[in-house]
């Protein structure tokens, strides 16, 4: 299998990279998350999966290998594809797939496209344990931190903040500081709206 590939950036799209390595151009399938994060340089390196069928050998890039992992995490589930894993990847970050399974928030899983409630349920139920155990998440801090990331964003809202420009401004507080408190997370978000 390939790890990863390391070479001369030649084309770059919000769902595709060439990257030429000694001579050869590797096709490679990107989330928009790895666009985002893969730097303007000529050199570049991603983690890759090599996905193998009878009728194509499909390789996929990400910037980081934690993103990789959650890629194979969710392709181990029924009725999620690469085509769908790449999608969900591309709607939200990593971290917040992760958080929305280790705290069976539906809501957030079923808001990809392309995601119905039953799919969504069957993510949760499958990969909960394993997404516990591979990031060492502790259940009892998720539901606090996020009850306080809910009621950040209803007293957001009653301010009158957009809740979709708030929810970015709290993911990024929490992600800075993850223990923070409703008041922290609601004084930082107004320096930041």
């Amino acid at each position: 299998m390939i790890t990863h590939i390391q070479g001369r950036l030649v084309e770059k799209t919000p769902t595709e990279v060439v990257i030429d390595c000694n001579g050869i151009g590797y096709h490679v399938n990107i989330s928009l998350h790895t666009f985002s994060l893969i730097p303007d340089e000529e050199k570049i390196k991603l983690f890759t999966f090599l996905q193998i069928k009878e009728d194509a050998h499909t390789l996929y890039g990400f910037v980081e290998k934690q993103e990789r992992e959650l890629f194979k995490l969710l392709l181990s589930v029924s009725g999620i594809g690469a085509s769908i894993a790449r999608t969900m990847l591309s709607s939200l970050a990593p971290q917040q797939i992760i958080q929305a399974i280790a705290s069976n928030d539906v809501a957030t899983v079923q808001s990809i496209k392309g995601i119905g409630a039953k799919t969504a349920q069957r993510v949760i139920l499958d990969l909960k344990d394993k997404v516990l155990k591979v990031y060492a998440l502790d259940e009892v801090s998720l539901v606090s931190n996020n009850t306080n990331k809910e009621e950040a964003l209803s007293a957001l809202e009653v301010l009158g903040f957009a809740r979709k420009s708030a929810e970015k401004v709290i993911e990024k507080i929490v992600k800075e500081d993850p223990n923070a408190s409703v008041e922290n997370l609601i004084k930082q978000a107004l320096k930041n709206l």
